[in-house]
C-alpha cells in the first residue's frame, strides 16, 4: 500500500463561491474521519480565476475506491459538484508558467 498525493480543482459556478468555501470546510475532515487521507498538512490554493486547488494525500490506492463507496464522502462530493466545475490544471492560466504562483486560500 503506497500513498498518493492528489490535487482537486474546483472552479466555483457563478454566485456559488462563498457556499463552496463553506462546503470545503467539511471535505477534508470527512475524508480524515473515514481514514482515507493522511494527516499530512492540507495545502489549499486559489488561482487567479477563482479556482480552488486542494492538495492532500490518500492513505493508499485502495482508499480512492473506498471514498467512492462512502455515503459521507459522496454526499460532500455531490454538494461540491453542484457548486463548482471540477477542472484540471491545464485549464488554469498559471499552468502555462514554468513557476506558477497561486494565492493561499
Amino acid at each position: 500500500m503506497s500513498s498518493l498525493v492528489f490535487m482537486a480543482l474546483y472552479r466555483p459556478k457563478p454566485g456559488n463561491a462563498e457556499e463552496l468555501k463553506e462546503v470545503l470546510k467539511v471535505h477534508i475532515p470527512t475524508l480524515r474521519e473515514e481514514n482515507l487521507i493522511t494527516n499530512r498538512d492540507l495545502l489549499t490554493l486559489q488561482a487567479e480565476d477563482g479556482t480552488i486547488i486542494e492538495i492532500a494525500e490518500w492513505v493508499s490506492t485502495e482508499a480512492i475506491e473506498k471514498a467512492h463507496q462512502s455515503a459521507a464522502v459522496m454526499a460532500v462530493w455531490d454538494k461540491i459538484g453542484s457548486l463548482a466545475e471540477l477542472t484540471s490544471l491545464s485549464t488554469l492560466a498559471e499552468a502555462q508558467e514554468r513557476f506558477p504562483n497561486f494565492k493561499p486560500f
